[in-house]
């Protein structure tokens, strides 16, 4: 069992940066890939980012690719997501994931663990 809580969401104006945190139980945490979805209301629920459980291969959705990054530190059982450039369109719920392999990471039907989910709004 993965216990999983996101945090650092909140207001931003369009053109800022916020970075989210993903804090992990277990000390298994080095030992699963990670990723990031969001949902906006009335949408699908959307890849983010994705990173793999040493940190070496990291993915992104078409949409937030070279304004996000995603990254761990394994000692401290967490994952970031630090989100720049923001815009208005990428206000949403976003959701930290975790799974054991690194198998379809920008598939959210691929992940075992959830957490709650943190707002993030942009505003124009």
């Amino acid at each position: 069992q993965v216990q999983l809580v996101e945090s650092g969401g909140g207001l931003v104006q369009a053109g800022g940066s916020l970075r989210l945190s993903c804090a992990a139980s277990g000390r298994t945490f080095s030992s699963y890939h990670m990723g990031w979805f969001r949902q906006a209301p009335g949408k699908e629920r959307e890849f983010v980012a994705a990173i793999s459980a040493s940190g070496s291969t990291t993915d992104y959705g078409d949409s937030v690719k070279g304004r996000f990054t995603i990254s761990r530190d394994n000692a401290k059982n967490t994952v970031y997501l630090q989100m720049s450039s923001l815009k208005p369109e990428d206000t949403a719920v976003h959701f930290c994931a975790a799974k054991a392999t690194w198998t379809s990471p920008a598939a959210a039907s691929a992940y075992s663990y959830w957490g709650q989910g943190t707002q993030v709004t942009v505003s124009s």
